[in-house]
């Protein structure tokens, strides 16, 4: 960015994550930084949304749906357990994936995490990362929110 440039607009996007068992719509509401030409740029990454990251160029519709325009250099894991998590295990997963130079991200309640590492890591890192830290946890869950890596759970 430049000194004459205009400073970049923060916003939030409304994603849709699915639809409850009501039919009703379920959104996901992210932090973003508005582009040109309808475009934003993810600036955190989604619990609930598959298939974007922090970083990831996105074109919004109306309703939610979205189309990744340009994929940004991270990877989306997210992890869930039911009842929720404790204190220490958000520690060992922040600590975990911080040795790959990442970050995990929480709700206050701890009923979900959400990391966000780069792709220069490579999925293999990232998943032995995640299988060490979900092996010390009953009923720990995780899976890849974005890229092709498939399905790796615990």
């Amino acid at each position: 960015m430049t000194p004459d440039s205009p400073s970049p607009t923060t916003t939030h996007v409304r994603l849709l994550a699915d639809y409850a068992s009501s039919g009703q719509p379920v959104f996901e509401v992210l932090p973003a930084v508005l582009l040109e030409a309808g475009l934003v740029e993810l600036a955190g990454s989604p619990g609930l949304v598959l298939g974007c990251a922090a970083g990831d160029v996105l074109r919004v519709a109306e309703d939610g749906r979205f189309e990744v325009v340009r994929q940004g250099g991270n990877l989306c894991v997210q992890a869930y357990r039911q009842g929720g998590f404790t204190p220490e295990l958000f520690a060992d997963l922040r600590n975990a994936v911080g040795q790959l130079g990442g970050v995990a991200e929480a709700p206050p309640d701890l009923g979900f995490m959400v990391v966000t590492v780069g792709r220069a890591a490579g999925p293999p890192a990232i998943e032995q990362a995640m299988d060490n830290w979900a092996a010390g946890s009953e009923g720990v869950e995780w899976w890849f929110g974005n890229g092709d890596e498939g399905d790796a759970a615990s």
